[in-house]
């Protein structure tokens, strides 16, 4: 009974990394020479998490977000995010109706699969609160009525770190709502000959067609859930998030949440490569797209260029792994 049951698991760990495959192919059709980049944000979706892309402008950050969200065949809503935007502008609001004699409350762009937040630092704080509420929560409550929104719930934002005049920065609280913060990059020389190449041919990314719909990808992110993390990786896990906040340089290390969202990537990583269980590489591969937005370094360290992401790297060459954890 033990064995059929392991071989289901490996049946839809095999099905889990065929899907993953062809959802990754499908992207990189829209964002060329960004293999790693790709496999990131699809690993973040798949673990149920929202996604912040932060880099210059003109790289891909939006043409990523679009073509994951037409990868799963969900309904998608994109916000321009602007200094006037209102929290109702997203979350929705109530309208009187004359003919009803009552107010109706009509939907904002929330209310979708997936969500696209462009420049989300260009919003008020209040605004940006709105749309990070929803976030945590999967519902907008509108008096004293929750509302949940649809299921898979995705938000994909952008953010750019130039041009910061009139931008309101996302506090590391906030920041701590995403599970993952990838930096695009340039692409190289080949890639982006096929990028002008592409734009030459007017290719339209609306002929993007989806190759799993919401149904599949909500089953993904449960098989995804089920891959098993061994105790002695656990203890790796929580090791990590420790030193972070045992480290000299730092005033605030990664919360349990951030171990939680760590360990959630390595599950959907691990799955995305057809294994069933987290191994220490896993953990590693994905620490430094997870803990470093949810550290914040001493001013004093600051001054000296540290960052989160230069403590993580310290974390994870000065701790060893425990041979044993690789079994």
């Amino acid at each position: 009974m033990a064995v059929d049951a392991e071989d289901a698991i490996r049946a839809q760990v095999t099905g889990f990394q065929n899907d993953f495959e062809r959802i990754v192919s499908s992207v990189e059709q829209v964002v060329k020479g960004k293999s790693d980049v790709v496999r990131l944000a699809v690993t973040c979706m798949l673990a149920d998490g929202h996604l912040l892309v932060e880099d210059v402008p003109g790289v891909g950050k939006t043409s990523l977000a679009r073509a994951l969200a037409e990868t799963i065949d969900g309904t998608l809503q994109r916000i321009q995010f602007t200094p006037d935007l209102l929290p109702t502008d997203v979350t929705g609001v109530q309208i009187y109706s004359q003919g009803e004699n009552s107010f109706e409350f009509h939907d904002g762009p929330v209310f979708a699969n997936v969500v696209v937040a462009d420049e989300i630092n260009r919003a008020s704080p209040k605004t940006q609160a709105a749309l990070l509420e929803v976030m945590e929560e999967h519902q907008v409550t509108v008096d004293g009525a929750p509302r949940p929104v649809p299921e898979p719930f995705i938000v994909l934002a952008t953010q750019n770190p130039i041009e910061l005049d009139g931008t309101y920065e996302l506090p590391e609280a906030q920041l701590d709502r995403f599970l993952m913060r990838l930096h695009i990059g340039y692409p190289d020389v080949d890639a982006e000959m096929e990028i002008l190449d592409q734009h030459e041919k007017r290719w339209n990314r609306n002929e993007l067609d989806p190759v799993v719909d919401t149904r599949r990808f909500a089953q993904m992110t449960r098989i995804a859930d089920e891959i098993h993390v061994g105790p002695l990786v656990k203890e790796y896990l929580v090791t990590l998030s420790h030193a972070t906040r045992a480290h000299p340089d730092v005033r605030i290390g990664a919360s349990p949440r951030g171990t939680i969202a760590l360990a959630n990537a390595a599950r959907a990583w691990a799955a995305g490569n057809g294994r069933h269980f987290v191994a220490p590489d896993d953990v590693r591969l994905m620490a430094p797209h997870i803990l470093p937005h949810r550290i914040i370094v001493t001013p004093e360290s600051e001054l000296r260029g540290l960052t989160g992401s230069t403590i993580v790297s310290e974390v994870l060459s000065q701790t060893p792994v425990d041979e044993t954890t690789r079994s």
